[in-house]
């Protein structure tokens, strides 16, 4: 199905389009719906939902395919998006992504690649906080099944990226730690305004770790070594809450992009560097395999 945000008029208008070849909607509206474009509709990518059982998090999840076009290639190189505290898969990625990539797709100033959002919980930062719920597992191990499956991915339908906003940005760093503890480091990661905190105190209003060493077991910037060889890009505005941790993991990893302008915590920020984060990803698609 097409992703409807939730919204009866996103389903009936995003089909019109897609019969009629224009966008119903005004621009505030597309905006919301992600697909605003000075690009001609037939450019527009497409986004997918589908329904799959988690057997790590012990529930159904939604599976939601971001894409450069209605018909993608097989095998179709295809990045992570981790959603924030609160968000789900269907909520994962700034606004205007589907549509930045599948323009920068067709004027072939990036290979073709498509983004997979997944539900992983609203709180628990990407891994098992409560026992029987690993959105951590679920990444790493059903994930490439589900993409595989549907003949995206390659042959093994491993993700080649991972990115993500806020804690979502956290999961994106952690999982490339996983990623690479395991010898399968991915090609690139992208984080936009990590929520990287750098205080105990601050950290355990969120209820999302035991305590503080469960925290320090998993924090990117106690652990910045692990990332040594992996590319990475983080983009963070100055009135950020999370800035003085970015500002220190730009600091101490040096990361490829290190990002950093006047901006808040939000979609307004969050949609101004989908530029960016679709760019340095590009520049890290391995070419596809058939799968």
């Amino acid at each position: 199905m097409l992703l409807t945000g939730g919204s009866a008029l996103g389903v009936a208008g995003v089909a019109a389009a897609g019969a009629t070849g224009v966008l119903p909607f005004s621009e505030a509206m597309q905006r919301a719906l992600g697909v605003a474009s000075s690009t001609p509709a037939t450019e527009l990518g497409v986004t997918k939902v589908e329904r799959v059982y988690s057997a790590a998090r012990g529930r159904e999840v939604d599976l939601v395919f971001m894409l450069p076009s209605k018909t993608p290639q097989r095998g179709l190189p295809i990045s992570l998006y981790l959603h924030g505290r609160g968000g789900s898969a269907r909520r994962s990625a700034p606004g205007g992504l589907v549509n930045q990539l599948s323009g920068e797709v067709a004027r072939r100033a990036v290979p073709a690649y498509g983004f997979v959002a997944v539900d992983g919980g609203p709180t628990n930062y990407w891994h098992e906080h409560v026992p029987g719920d690993d959105p951590m597992r679920m990444l790493l191990e059903e994930v490439p099944v589900w993409l595989r499956e549907r003949g995206l991915g390659g042959v093994d339908g491993v993700p080649f990226a991972c990115a993500g906003t806020s804690m979502g940005g956290f999961g994106a760093l952690l999982y490339a730690r996983r990623r690479a503890q395991r010898r399968q480091p991915p090609a690139a990661v992208a984080a936009v305004s990590p929520a990287l905190i750098t205080s105990w105190e601050e950290m355990s209003k969120r209820n999302a770790f035991r305590d503080a060493a469960d925290w320090a077991s998993m924090d990117p910037l106690k652990h910045l070594g692990d990332l040594q060889g992996i590319p990475a890009g983080v983009w963070c505005g100055t009135e950020d809450a999370f800035i003085t941790g970015v500002r220190r993991f730009i600091t101490e990893a040096r990361p490829k992009v290190g990002h950093t302008a006047r901006g808040k915590h939000g979609e307004a920020f969050f949609r101004s560097v989908v530029p960016g984060v679709v760019s340095f990803l590009g520049k890290h698609v391995p070419v596809a395999r058939p799968a």
